[in-house]
């Protein structure tokens, strides 16, 4: 198995929503805001290439949405998901398989492209994968995310005839495991890669950033914190327990990391790219 890092660029969030009740001045230690309160992030997917599967996990914003839409979000460096496959020596027809944690658009938009004006999938030979109970969530939003699911980038890919649900979280895949959380939004899928002897753990929006380690660094964007608080102190425990890689998808500067049990509760240990540990 080998795994590539696949950045598609970096957009800008409010700094208050990411960070939810903690105030400034202890968030923007790390994560500095500019003159909008606005503060960088990644959107950093995973590929996973073993033996005939080339599976991708999330694929970030795109860039089929209109100007006014995307002068919200301030995506911009160099980083485009086409040339970040590309350079890791494979184009969008090799993906066999479009492993989407969740259904917001910063997580989803890349796998539906637009040429002219019609809408079709990003990897016109991979099948996409959800969960029922999530793309239900989804395609019948709740006012509050309404904004996050975005029609053109869910329905081409039912449309499609690619969609599949996981069903069996423990044989669904043969490379990875499913820790489902719903504190985020519903039922969103956390993968636990088995990686040599190595467990690398895709972590989502259930710890957007190495910053968001410690347990009241939760998103203002979350539908349920508390449960969040619950569902983030169960596995940062475990991931403590069992030196846990976590990959971190919007972390700016960090590509992974490593927790601690400590007297304060779980805090971070290592930083560090994921080539390091390659």
């Amino acid at each position: 198995m080998n795994l590539h890092v696949i950045n598609t660029g970096v957009f800008k969030l409010d700094g208050g929503a990411m960070f939810g009740v903690v105030p400034k001045s202890l968030w923007q230690r790390t994560n500095p805001a500019d003159e909008n309160n606005m503060c960088t992030w990644a959107m950093r997917c995973l590929l996973i290439e073993d033996d005939s599967s080339l599976i991708l996990i999330d694929n970030g914003i795109g860039t089929k949405q209109d100007a006014k839409f995307l002068s919200h979000y301030y995506l911009h460096g160099e980083d485009r998901l086409e040339s970040s496959i590309k350079k890791a020596g494979f184009n969008e027809s090799d993906i066999t398989d479009m492993f989407m944690t969740h259904l917001h658009f910063d997580h989803c938009g890349g796998g539906v492209r637009r040429t002219s004006e019609k809408l079709a999938l990003t990897f016109p030979k991979a099948t996409y994968w959800s969960n029922e109970q999530h793309w239900q969530w989804a395609t019948k939003p709740n006012a509050r995310e309404k904004a996050s699911f975005l029609t053109e980038n869910i329905l081409p890919i039912q449309e499609s005839g690619q969609l599949k649900f996981v069903s069996d979280l423990k044989s669904g895949f043969s490379q990875f495991d499913i820790f489902m959380a719903s504190g985020h939004t519903d039922k969103m899928m956390i993968p636990k890669i088995k990686y040599k002897d190595k467990v690398i753990c895709f972590m989502a929006d259930l710890l957007p950033s190495s910053s968001h380690v410690p347990l009241p660094y939760v998103m203002g964007y979350d539908t349920r914190p508390l449960l969040t608080m619950q569902e983030k102190e169960f596995f940062l425990k475990e991931a403590a327990a069992n030196n846990y890689i976590l990959f971190l998808e919007h972390d700016p500067v960090h590509e992974c990391c490593t927790v601690k049990q400590t007297e304060k509760g779980i805090r971070l240990d290592q930083t560090f790219s994921l080539k390091e540990i390659l």
